[in-house]
């Protein structure tokens, strides 16, 4: 199994739903997917960053009807309260029982906040904080693999 990496920093759903088409040319048998944090900064109402997702996981299983789907999902910080937030959070559930995908509850976790696990700009993680992603990522994504091995 080839790995291939289609994330760009920064992006959004929108864009990632752009970026879809050349990459479903190539056999996809997981599909790792985490965005959504960036449209929450622009305001991007959560209805349409879910519609977004949801066509990016319905295209890839159009194309590729066995492909196992992983979905990494965000929070928000929660000194911004309110039903934005809640309904951002429930939004990486919601997607992943109604597409019977791996969940990954919060990619960040662990990492979010920690000075020492973070680029300079407190918002991406450096090498160390990668290493924390991974470990929070690995579970569903050899649950994912595993499955996919079996299809």
């Amino acid at each position: 199994m080839r790995i291939l990496n289609a994330g760009v920093t920064g992006d959004t759903t929108a864009g990632g739903l752009r970026r879809l088409p050349p990459l479903l040319h190539r056999h996809i048998a997981v599909l790792l997917v985490e965005l959504g944090i960036n449209d929450a900064f622009r305001g991007v109402p959560v209805p349409q960053i879910k519609a977004n997702l949801q066509e990016i996981i319905d295209r890839t299983r159009e194309r590729y009807p066995a492909v196992r789907i992983v979905i990494a999902g965000m929070q928000l910080p929660h000194y911004s309260s309110g039903d934005y937030v809640t309904a951002f959070g429930a939004m990486y559930v919601e997607l992943a029982q109604r597409n019977h995908a791996e969940l990954v509850p919060f990619l960040l976790e662990g990492v979010v906040g920690n000075p020492q696990l973070n680029l300079p700009d407190l918002i991406h993680p450096n090498a160390s904080g990668q290493k924390i992603l991974a470990t929070n990522v690995w579970p569903a994504l050899e649950s994912a693999l595993k499955k996919a091995r079996r299809s």
